[in-house]
């Protein structure tokens, strides 16, 4: 009867032990957590590359002022309207545009470049982890890992259907579809982001030259 009773300890151990072997798997919540961090001290902004303000654009040509248009709708910028001459042929109307008391407390200034900057208005937040290799090795301490992300507590004055049509990359930013790809590394301080690859941006209005 002992003996029954010593194979029942040791088989109901066995039982547990692979029980907690099974139970050991990849908590894509920590992937998600390291991701969100890393994207935390990120910015999307409706210029890919810094802006100089003031800027000039030609008035007859659409796809220079739709962006600055759009921007001075959403009470960001001033316009003026000009003519412009020009030696021999004539002359053209322009539009200049500043940054009005509303943008400049909206402004984020490039320190790097005097007059640059750009109008930000949300960062990136993972949405879904959507996978990861190794898929079944939770002792890795290096995976990749495939995720969905979008702007997260966009701005008031971005979020309109007139922003997003002046400008695709706050569309884009914005709708949830946006992917990248991460490689995580795992320390003694947890997990960290040595890499990202983004999908490819949203489209750049075309820049306008200085007055």
């Amino acid at each position: 009867m002992r003996a029954h009773r010593m194979a029942g300890v040791v088989l109901t151990g066995l039982i547990l032990a692979g029980a907690g072997c099974k139970s050991k798997t990849i908590d894509q919540m920590e992937f998600k957590s390291a991701l969100n961090n890393y994207l935390s001290g990120q910015q999307e902004c409706v210029w890919t590359a810094a802006m100089k303000l003031p800027a000039q654009a030609d008035a007859s040509k659409d796809e220079q002022t739709k962006g600055f248009d759009a921007l001075t709708d959403a009470g960001m910028l001033t316009r003026k309207a000009e003519e412009k001459k020009r030696f021999l042929i004539g002359s053209k109307q322009v539009s200049d545009y500043d940054l009005s008391d509303k943008g400049r407390s909206m402004w984020t200034a490039d320190t790097t470049q005097p007059g640059y900057g750009n109008f930000c208005y949300g960062h990136p937040e993972v949405t879904s982890i959507d996978g990861f290799t190794p898929p079944d090795n939770p002792d890795a301490t290096q995976f990749t890992v495939n995720y969905h992300y979008a702007a997260s507590h966009v701005a008031e004055w971005a979020n309109t259907p007139e922003m997003k049509t002046a400008f695709p990359k706050i569309a884009s930013d914005t709708n949830g579809q946006e992917t990248a790809t991460a490689t995580l590394v795992k320390s003694g301080a947890g997990w960290t982001v040595s890499n990202v690859t983004p999908s490819a941006p949203g489209a750049i209005p075309p820049a306008a030259s200085t007055p």
